[in-house]
């Protein structure tokens, strides 16, 4: 059972990467984001640009931008690029109210910057990924590593559990030089407060947290992510994979 389970959200992996690149049209300039499923949309890009499509993209990571020169995808940097036409990225997870958790691959506040600045922003991600609750997932913040045991303690204090983000044994380091921290919380929590909490201390970079990034969804398998206020958008009758924008 297992091994079919994987196999079913690998394949709602694939199935929204090329969906999400089908919504890319000539002349745009694509963010990009990092992860997994974002693997399977690069493969996708690569293969439409093999036959034709003429796009740029701002990729989010060093991994990314690797992957992507690979394949012969046309790289921009954000140092002189606009602003993206469309960003496209994985989630870590995402609740019934939008808000979502971001940076499982350690490249949160590069894909933030990239997103809120995108003209158009999806979310593509398997069933797996929704959530009752944020506090499902560890929430993931980018912290300097100058004084980080300080900035632990204060996250602890706010009612977190923090865990330093270890690679073979030493600390995880992002594109940025910068360290990240695991929060683990509680369904009591109220995100949307705790994450202006986070933001506001000395030391920490970014936080993983995604809010009102997203403002349609289409979810046939579960029917979950609609809520109120929001316009639901079916892409496909055949969709086999969750498809955030």
């Amino acid at each position: 059972m297992p091994d079919t389970k994987d196999k079913q959200i690998k394949e709602q992996k694939k199935a929204a990467a090329v969906m999400a690149a089908g919504e890319l049209r000539d002349g745009m300039v694509a963010g990009l984001g990092t992860g997994t499923t974002v693997y399977y949309l690069i493969q996708e890009i690569a293969r439409l640009v093999k036959e034709g499509l003429t796009i740029h993209v701002l990729p989010t990571s060093e991994q990314t931008r690797s992957l992507a020169s690979q394949l012969n995808i046309p790289l921009l940097s954000t140092d002189t690029a606009p602003a993206a036409d469309l960003a496209i990225d994985g989630v870590d997870g995402v609740d019934s109210h939008f808000w979502s958790v971001k940076g499982g691959g350690g490249a949160l506040f590069r894909e933030k910057l990239i997103a809120s600045n995108a003209r158009r922003v999806i979310w593509i991600l398997d069933e797996s990924k929704l959530l009752n609750h944020l506090s499902e997932v560890p929430l993931p913040i980018e912290v300097v590593p100058f004084g980080f045991s300080y900035v632990m303690k204060e996250v602890a204090a706010l009612g977190f559990r923090p865990r330093l983000r270890l690679n073979d044994g030493m600390p995880f380091l992002t594109d940025n030089g910068n360290y990240i921290l695991d929060l683990a919380g509680d369904s009591s929590m109220d995100y949307r407060e705790k994450s202006a909490l986070l933001k506001s201390l000395t030391g920490v970079v970014e936080t993983g947290l995604f809010p009102d990034f997203c403002d349609k969804a289409d979810n046939r398998r579960s029917g979950r992510g609609q809520s109120p206020g929001k316009q639901v958008k079916r892409l496909t009758d055949n969709l086999s994979a969750p498809l955030y924008f």
